[in-house]
């Protein structure tokens, strides 16, 4: 983190990136100072209403982050910054996204838990638009320009006033990663509170806090000894709108999701707990267990980040690729798209046994056969196949030519931009299972 005397001082000349928060309440003029080289301008976390209508003098600027502020429209001087790619504007007060605000080369926008109701149909002609994060706003409708997307793989539209999914929506060709619970349209809203209702209740008093285990941005993991016998893992959640939605939706969905060897069991949900907090009791994963794969970058935009070193043998890599396809085949069983199925949301170990976890962009679709169903099925099977290609990537050993070229073309067919034509998760598992 910088400061701004360190930026009045001259002290931060040719940097790249600067990270300002310290309840600026104006935007700084010394800023220009650093035009030559500032590409990434992190301004989050403070008081600012708005923005200098000369920001286009940040000629290098690429990523704009002014999340937690108080801004209550989009700056429209945003769409005068011809190498701007990525915006950021989670947690303000934004009722009004001027279509001037949208710069010609937008690559990624968050406009996450805001007062939007309506946006310009000027976003759809944004042509290199890949990610859309607008949970938590106050929409009815998507502009329809939006099916002119073709690149646009992942979009987050859950906690909002939508009545029904476009049918242009579920045509889209990248689309990868959708997340709509939470809306008067989600199916989910009665089977979720049934499942609620029907897991084991288990009292706050009955628990005993260990060390933390890890925190994201729904909730936070502990150890934890219930009726002090049984280790388990106790999630408690933080109640806040997230970028995939309202952390209550991810932990009905990981209650109705049930039973499969690849899921993290749920023991129950805690009842009693002094703060009136949510949470869920689970079970407790060996510490063998490690995350694949990194979150995306922001160079990498949509495409999760591998360790230089991650390699498998072929029988590892199909274990991994069987069973999360047999978890997404159980989950859409049930009527649930995770929405997120990345290798950064799969626990692994060295024998290739794996879990599939974070279930807050899951969504709740009709269990009965309809072409919306298998639409947001197949939407979800590209990302299985985006994922089955970077394993691909990485075997070394133990796959001959043969059963390569069967496992490529099975990855291409997920992956094809006519988004019915993919193939649904139970041809996916037969084809693995006999590969």
């Amino acid at each position: 983190m910088h400061t701004l005397a360190q930026l009045r001082a001259g002290q931060l000349s040719g940097i790249t990136r600067l990270d300002l928060v310290c309840g600026l309440t104006e935007f700084p003029r010394e800023i220009f100072d650093l035009a030559d080289s500032l590409e990434v301008l992190n301004l989050s976390g403070n008081a600012l209403r708005s923005l200098p209508d000369d920001l286009h003098r940040l000629t290098r600027l690429r990523v704009l982050f002014c999340s937690d502020n108080q801004f209550t429209e989009l700056p429209a001087c945003l769409g005068q910054c011809t190498a701007l790619t990525m915006i950021g504007f989670k947690a303000n007060t934004i009722e009004h996204v001027p279509a001037a605000a949208l710069p010609p080369l937008l690559r990624w926008l968050i406009l996450t838990d805001n007062r939007i109701t309506d946006l310009p149909t000027e976003l759809g002609e944004r042509p290199h638009l890949q990610k859309l994060m607008l949970a938590g706003n106050r929409l009815q409708r998507l502009p329809e320009s939006l099916s002119q997307c073709h690149r646009l793989e992942l979009i987050r539209i859950a906690a909002n006033q939508l009545s029904e999914l476009p049918e242009w929506l579920l045509t889209l060709p990248s689309l990868t990663w959708l997340a709509y619970a939470g809306n008067p349209l989600d199916l989910g809203t009665e089977a979720d509170a049934a499942a609620l209702e029907a897991t084991t209740s288990i009292p706050w008093s009955e628990l005993s806090l260990e060390q933390k285990l890890g925190e994201g941005a729904s909730g936070v993991i502990h150890q934890a000894l219930w009726e002090q016998t049984k280790q388990v893992a106790v999630k408690l959640y933080k109640g806040e709108m997230t970028s995939d939605g309202s952390p209550l939706h991810e932990m009905n969905a990981c209650i109705t999701a049930g039973i499969h060897p690849n899921l993290i069991r749920v023991e129950g949900r805690i009842v009693g707990h002094p703060q009136a907090q949510a949470g869920l009791v689970m079970q407790l994963i060996d510490p063998s267990y490690r995350n694949l794969a990194s979150l995306p970058s922001l160079a990498s935009c949509s495409r999760d980040i591998y360790a230089d070193d991650t390699r498998f043998t072929a029988g590892v890599a199909m274990r991994i690729a069987s069973g999360i396809a047999s978890v997404a085949e159980h989950l859409h069983r049930q009527g649930i798209t995770h929405g997120d199925l990345y290798g950064h949301n799969i626990l692994w170990n060295e024998h290739g046994d794996c879990l599939l976890g974070d279930f807050g962009a899951a969504s709740f679709h009709a269990t009965s056969d309809s072409l919306e169903s298998r639409a947001l099925q197949r939407i979800e099977v590209r990302a299985f196949g985006i994922f089955l290609g970077e394993l691909l990537e990485r075997i070394d050993s133990g796959l001959n030519a043969e059963q390569r070229v069967a496992l490529e073309d099975l990855q291409q067919r997920c992956c094809q931009p006519d988004v019915l034509a993919r193939p649904g998760f139970s041809e996916v598992v037969r084809e693995l299972n006999g590969s």
